[in-house]
């Protein structure tokens, strides 16, 4: 018979599927935001995304009636990660797309996010950064050239969207750092609100003086937009939520490390986007710098270190 503390350390359903789910939608992001802009500019879809988002949250905010921020100082936080997630990350990433480079490349460059982390935050602190990171980041930057590499034998590389890519991967990081600076945790439905609608107020004009803002309508746009939506910005970003506040926050890292092949797969099934054997050489080799850098380093005996 099995004991109280087994029955209540036994995972509800949903926690043991979560990670398969976030994979997944997370996954696609790459594939289905290429998808859609091959039926319209990079801004004007990405505002497109960002005001059915927000179509979506009003009313689920008018029913729950979460509470707000406190302080001016919270809403000002909420919308400078907005401006960096969704106006700096997603918006160069775009461009990257938009210029050609690969989903599985803008993945496997943007993945190598958590590396820069590891290594910012305890810089940042002033405590000594290990060479265990800095390999890390080696391997990283390593694996990445090699992807990029061995895609400019079959397709040239655009020095353009290899740097939005680059510069979104930094707007992620500094997403993160901030996170981290001030501590962030606010309702979900709120927070994504308000950060929806700073990067919807930065791109939208953006789209307007830059780009025609036409859009061809067919069925795999909107399929594209319906993935983005839903799959990719509500429910993977709530299971995210969930599972870090589920106490998953080693597995939540260790699925980060499937996202660049997996999305060069779906990119290879939907979009004919080849990966040439070198390719998966240089996701493998960036993959084992994310696990070097991101490895929880051992703590004193005394006192117990908190996370």
């Amino acid at each position: 018979m099995a004991s109280s503390h087994e029955r209540v350390t036994v995972k509800p359903l949903w926690l043991t599927t979560a990670p398969l789910v976030f994979l997944l939608f997370w996954s696609s992001g790459f594939t289905f935001a290429k998808l859609g802009l091959l039926y319209s500019e990079p801004m004007t879809f990405l505002a497109l995304r960002f005001a059915l988002v927000l179509v979506v949250l009003a009313p689920l905010a008018l029913m729950l009636r979460p509470r707000l921020p406190r302080r001016a100082a919270d809403w000002v936080h909420l919308a400078v990660v907005g401006f960096l997630v969704q106006a700096v990350y997603f918006g160069l990433s775009y461009l990257s797309f938009a210029s050609g480079v690969s989903a599985g490349a803008v993945a496997l460059i943007v993945s190598l996010q958590p590396i820069l982390v590891a290594i910012a935050a305890p810089a940042l602190a002033g405590e000594r950064v290990s060479a265990l990171r800095w390999l890390g980041l080696l391997l990283g930057l390593a694996g990445a050239a090699i992807v990029i590499f061995a895609r400019s034998t079959i397709e040239a590389a655009s020095i353009f969207g290899l740097a939005c890519a680059f510069l979104a991967m930094f707007g992620m990081t500094g997403a993160s750092l901030y996170e981290k600076r001030f501590g962030l945790n606010h309702n979900p439905v709120i927070a994504n609100l308000v950060q929806f609608a700073v990067g919807l107020a930065v791109i939208l004009p953006l789209a307007f003086l830059t780009e025609s803002m036409v859009v061809v309508w067919t069925g795999e746009l909107i399929v594209s937009l319906a993935v983005l939506v839903i799959g990719n910005s509500l429910i993977a970003v709530s299971l995210l939520l969930a599972m870090i506040r589920a106490g998953e926050v080693s597995r939540v890292s260790a699925l980060m490390f499937l996202v660049p092949p997996l999305a060069a797969l779906l990119a290879w099934a939907a979009l004919g986007e080849r990966m040439p054997p070198l390719a998966w050489l240089g996701l493998a080799v960036a993959a084992a710098g994310v696990v070097l850098a991101t490895r929880k380093m051992k703590q004193p005996a005394a006192p117990e270190a908190n996370l």
